[in-house]
């Protein structure tokens, strides 16, 4: 089960995947996420690849990205 996430934790969430995974997108691109962030962990996933330039279906670290999405979208 995942919830819609606020754009605070849409915050934390990204705040995370930059400092734990070098995932630091534009503030463009985390201002659209944080106001229309996608309600499942794999849209949101591939939203941020996307924002990266980077296709996620040929990244290694797709699990990963995938990991820390899916633990905030469950609220831990």
């Amino acid at each position: 089960m995942t919830n819609q996430l606020s754009p605070s934790a849409v915050h934390e969430l990204l705040y995370e995947l930059c400092v734990d995974l070098g995932f630091c997108l534009p503030p463009h691109e985390q201002r659209r996420l944080r106001e229309a962030p996608p309600a499942d962990a794999d849209e949101f996933t591939d939203a941020v690849f996307r924002a990266e330039g980077l296709d996620p279906a040929e990244s290694g670290l797709r699990p990963r990205v995938r990991d820390v999405v899916e633990r905030h979208m469950r609220g831990e």
